[in-house]
């Protein structure tokens, strides 16, 4: 089979363990640092007591459990599910008629209080059957258990934002229609706040950047205005380490805001190219999307014919393409994307790249799947992490979406329930796709949860 599917999964079914948890926490600073890693959004953020280390691992786990739902859709058709987070079957067998996909083993809530890879040292005969078993596994990131190695190696090297920037500002000059943000690196907090002083003298928005983070964590817009009210850069620094944005201490990066004009219909700002690089090291592109970001943080993407103009996909696919080539060169296997926002002039200019799979890839890889099982022209929309506005155990949300599903279905949407852990956090959520012809109908079904969701906590107050 020729392609990204046939690079990804030889068309077989496959696999899918969802480590988010295990991926990121290479990348943490030992636990007595006090550094927080979020991702998707889960759960409170910013408490008044100082946490311990053992409540901030906790933390950062139960809220990477709930993103790794996304391991539903790592391929166009799972043979097996393996999932740290207790998972209710129904909403698989939801998934499975949508789809059509085969019968799918289920192994949920296997880590509830550590990473997968702990949980599999302790089962021995999952990881037998993971290991000697036929399909292809299928991982959110490469990670040291799975051993050393070049792939290992190019993750921890370009997974880092100012390595990435190396990268495309090598590459960059050969692309027109690409231009890349001016960085700059700070070793310490005293240092930071001394440049994103000068910045804001000078009238600058800065955006700051830890060297790894995910959806957003770790990076924030600051405007002069923000430096000049929080009495100084130094101060500012303090209280976005205290509300949790940035990590404490370490290395930060000081990149050029890039501004894309004023807000609008028809205004694109944030895009991204995915690709899977084959065993053989040659590179597949799979498509172009338009990501919804709400500041620095990403919610979600549209993808699908028609969702990004020709020329502006056509420039991502050629520069995200070249990264790729490197990115092979270095050693990586598998999954990775570029992002870009635009500017003024519609000019792309990446801020990062991700050697793993990432929201995106699960809205890439439905359409795959809704083309082939129901014919092609689907755009698919998943939203990571809808608020709801009361807690809900599985078994309730269940029956919330069950009764939306029809409504969906009559605006020419199919509902498709992605992160569905979430909702009994203190602030619940729930993680959906939406598949259609048109965005009209994406955004219709899209107003329809939201003000469903958000009825719910007045439900419960009549209920009081």
């Amino acid at each position: 089979m020729d392609g990204w599917v046939g690079a990804w999964t030889g068309g077989r079914r496959a696999v899918h363990v969802g480590n988010v948890a295990d991926f990121n926490e290479q990348f943490l600073l030992a636990p007595s640092s006090g550094k927080r890693f979020t991702v998707g959004g889960f759960g409170v953020r910013g408490s008044a007591a100082e946490p311990s280390a053992a409540e901030r691992r906790a933390d950062r786990l139960r809220r990477a459990h709930h993103y790794a739902g996304l391991a539903v859709g790592y391929s166009p058709e799972p043979a097996a599910l393996v999932l740290p987070a207790e998972v209710d079957p129904a909403w698989i067998d939801w998934l499975a008629r949508e789809l059509e996909w085969g019968p799918v083993e289920l192994f949920d809530g296997i880590a509830p209080g550590g990473t997968v890879a702990e949980a599999l040292a302790a089962r021995p005969a999952l990881a037998e059957r993971l290991a000697t078993g036929p399909e292809p596994v299928l991982f959110w990131g490469r990670t040291p258990d799975r051993g050393e190695g070049p792939e290992l190696t190019a993750v921890r090297r370009f997974e880092a934002k100012d390595a990435a920037h190396g990268l495309f500002t090598a590459l960059a000059q050969d692309h027109p229609g690409v231009r890349v943000p001016r960085q700059e690196s700070a070793d310490t907090p005293r240092a930071a706040a001394r440049r994103l002083a000068a910045r804001a003298a000078r009238g600058r928005a800065t955006v700051l950047k830890s060297p790894h983070g995910v959806g957003g964590y770790g990076t924030v817009l600051v405007t002069p205005e923000e430096v000049s009210a929080a009495g100084g850069a130094r101060r500012l620094l303090r209280r976005l380490v205290r509300e949790d944005v940035l990590p404490p201490g370490g290395p930060l990066l000081l990149e050029e805001y890039v501004d894309g004009g004023a807000a609008g219909t028809g205004r694109l700002r944030d895009l991204t190219f995915d690709a899977v690089i084959g065993a053989d090291g040659r590179v597949h592109p799979v498509g172009v999307g338009e990501m919804a970001v709400d500041g620095t943080r990403y919610q979600g993407v549209t993808v699908g014919p028609g969702v990004v103009p020709p020329g502006a996909a056509a420039t991502a696919e050629r520069f995200g393409l070249a990264v790729g080539e490197r990115l092979a060169e270095a050693g990586h296997r598998g999954w990775y994307d570029v992002d870009f926002v635009t500017d003024r002039e519609r000019r792309l200019a990446p801020t990062e790249a991700n050697l793993r799979l990432t929201g995106p890839a699960v809205a890439f890889v439905l359409r795959h799947r809704l083309d082939q099982v129901r014919g092609p022209g689907h755009l698919v929309r998943t939203l990571d992490a809808m608020p709801l506005g009361a807690r809900l155990s599985q078994e309730a949300l269940h029956g919330h979406l069950s009764r939306l599903r029809p409504a969906c279905t009559r605006l020419g949407a199919t509902l498709l329930p992605l992160i569905v852990t979430a909702g009994h956090e203190p602030e619940p959520a729930v993680g959906l796709a939406l598949a259609a012809r048109s965005v009209e109908a994406l955004d219709a079904a899209q107003a329809l949860l939201g003000a469903a969701h958000h009825a719910l906590g007045r439900m419960f107050e009549a209920l009081r």
